[in-house]
Order: C-alpha cells, then structure tokens, then sequence
C-alpha cells in the first residue's frame, strides 16, 4: 500500500512563496509518476503539476506556469512544488499524487486526475491579499 504525506501548507501573503513536500512510502519512488492537484472551496479539483516517473518530463497548469516549480528527490521518496509569487487565487487544499509508471511508453506527466492510484490526504495553502 501506497502512502503519500504532504507537508509545507501554511498562510502566506500574497507574493510569498511556500515549498510543499510529499513523502511517499513506497518501495521503488522511482517507479511513480507524481503530481500535484488543488482544491478550492466549492470547487473542483483541478490539476496543478506534474512530474514523470525519470523526472525528465514535467507539465504546468496555465495558471501557474513560471510561478511553480515540481522536484522529486528519488534519495528521500520525496516530491516537491515550490511555489512563488502566490496570488490570493492559489488559495486550496493542495493534494499529492502517485501512479506506477515504468518504462519509456509511460515516461511522461500525467495531468488527469483519473490516472492516479494514489493520493494523499491534503495540505492547506492560504494566500492572503
């Protein structure tokens, strides 16, 4: 069983910035594909970023290309988003995600929702005006 913990939500002023983790406990991290997905209140959950299983292929929502930026650290079984100049609009429970995904067919970011296994539970990010 898949576990994934996600961590560095927090309040933030606008134009702050904030770097979230998720640490998955799994055997092999380098066979997962990850991502990251939001929340807001009253809405759906909408894909943010993500990342291929080799870390070589990466993929942005419109509405946070050049503000965000996905990792992962196969060493810490750890995925990462950084994300600068945060606007009040970012504001959202924040999800982590985790697909197998091995070999060069698979090799690419997944951005639907519906090609995860995995999720973790959530961290909140606010972003005050």
């Amino acid at each position: 069983q898949v576990q994934l913990v996600e961590s560095g939500g927090g309040l933030v002023q606008a134009g702050a910035a904030l770097r979230l983790s998720c640490a998955a406990s799994v055997g092999t991290f380098s066979s997962y594909a990850m991502g990251w997905f939001r929340q807001a209140p009253g809405k759906e959950r909408d894909f943010v970023a993500a990342i291929s299983w080799s870390g070589g292929r990466s993929a942005y929502a419109d509405s946070v290309k050049g503000r965000f930026t996905i990792s992962r650290d196969s060493a810490k079984n750890t995925v990462y988003l950084q994300m600068n100049s945060l606007k009040p609009e970012d504001t959202a429970v924040y999800y982590c995600a985790a697909v197998f995904s091995f070999g060069p067919a698979t090799d690419y970011p997944k951005i639907r929702d519906y090609e995860y296994q995995y999720w973790g539970q959530g961290t909140q990010v606010t972003v005050s005006s």
